[in-house]
């Protein structure tokens, strides 16, 4: 009798979490910008930064990787912060009525 292949379903959990993060920042993205604007970019960086930071010294696979993948989303959600400014000067996404462009 054939055994059947082991399951591993590390590459799956790490899959979704990527999948769910990706999500949940870019509409995190939308409304940092339009509330906050721009200028709190080093918190996403920074943020990010200690998250791959935690992510080398954490002693189990799966915490560690997906610190890592929240570390890089951060840093991801840091560009695409400037990006949505962009676009809210251009016009392509909605502005603020409260705050002040320039």
């Amino acid at each position: 009798m054939e055994q059947l292949p082991a399951i591993h379903l590390e590459g799956l959990l790490i899959g979704l979490a990527a999948f769910v993060l990706i999500g949940v920042f870019h509409p995190v993205v939308i409304r940092v910008e339009y509330h906050y604007g721009k200028k709190v970019w080093p918190l996403f960086l920074f943020t990010g930064l200690a998250a791959i930071a935690g992510s080398l010294f954490t002693g189990h696979r799966i915490p560690s990787v997906l610190l890592g993948v929240l570390g890089f989303a951060l840093i991801w959600s840091t560009i695409e912060l400037f990006k949505q400014h962009e676009r809210v000067l251009k016009g392509q996404a909605k502005k603020n009525p409260k705050r002040k462009y320039h």
